[in-house]
C-alpha cells in the first residue's frame, strides 16, 4: 500500500441504485479510477479458498466477511497500481460497494482518505428490483434474478450498510437522486465530484 492514503470518493446507495453504472462512467474521465467490489469478486476463482467463502455468502444475498472483503480490496488496488492503470498520486479513487459495514469503514481508515460520499437515493424499491432484474438478464447474473435474494439484499443493506453513512461526517455526505437517465444522474454526480477533483488537482500543483 502507498505511504500516502488513497484520496477517495465513495459511491453509496442501496442495491440497484446505479453505483456500478455511474462508477464505470466516471472511470472514463481522466483523474478518476473506479474500483467495484462486484468486479473484484467476479474475477475470483470460485474453487479457491477465498472464492468458496465468497460464494457461500453471496449465493444467499449475505455480505462477505469484512476482513475477507478488505483484504481482497487491498490486493486488487495494489495490483491495479502495479499495472499502472491506477495512479494513486494522481487519480481520485472512486469506490463502489465498499465499505459495506462500519467495520469495513474502520478497517479502511489506514488506507483511504474519504473526501466525499455520493449517496445515490431511490425511494422506490420496486423500481430498483426491476433494475436489478434487467441487469441480471443483460449480464447473466443469476444471483440478481431471484426476488428472495434481492429482498434479502435490501434487508442486509438497511441493517448493516445504511449505518455506514453515519460513520462519516455529515458535511461530506451528498445526496443525489438516482432516478432518471444515466446522463441526468451523472450530471448531478459531477456537480458534487468536480469541485473535489479541482481541489485535488490544485493540491498536486502546490506540492
Amino acid at each position: 500500500m502507498p505511504d500516502k492514503k488513497y484520496q477517495t470518493i465513495l459511491l453509496f446507495g442501496a442495491p440497484g441504485a446505479g453505483k456500478g453504472t455511474q462508477g464505470s462512467i466516471l472511470a472514463t474521465v481522466p483523474g478518476f479510477h473506479h474500483i467495484s467490489t462486484g468486479d473484484m469478486f467476479r474475477t475470483l476463482d470460485l474453487h479457491s479458498d477465498l472464492g468458496k467463502v465468497f460464494y457461500e455468502h453471496s449465493s444467499k444475498g449475505d455480505l462477505v466477511p469484512d476482513e475477507v472483503t478488505i483484504e481482497l480490496w487491498k490486493q486488487y488496488a495494489k495490483a491495479q497500481s502495479i499495472l499502472g492503470v491506477f495512479k494513486p498520486y494522481e487519480d481520485l479513487l472512486v469506490l463502489d460497494g465498499v465499505p459495506r459495514t462500519t467495520k469495513q469503514a474502520e478497517l479502511m481508515e489506514e488506507y483511504v482518505d474519504v473526501l466525499e460520499v455520493v449517496h445515490l437515493v431511490c425511494h422506490d424499491m420496486d423500481a430498483m428490483i426491476k433494475r436489478l432484474r434487467r441487469r441480471a438478464l443483460r449480464q447473466n447474473r443469476a444471483d440478481d434474478a431471484r426476488e428472495d435474494v434481492i429482498r434479502n439484499r435490501f434487508q442486509v443493506y438497511l441493517e448493516e450498510t445504511r449505518p455506514v453513512l453515519e460513520y462519516y461526517p455529515a458535511d461530506i455526505v451528498r445526496e443525489v437522486d438516482a432516478v432518471g437517465s444515466p446522463g441526468a444522474v451523472l450530471q448531478h454526480i459531477l456537480e458534487v465530484v468536480v469541485p473535489v477533483q479541482e481541489a485535488h488537482f490544485k493540491n498536486q500543483l502546490d506540492d
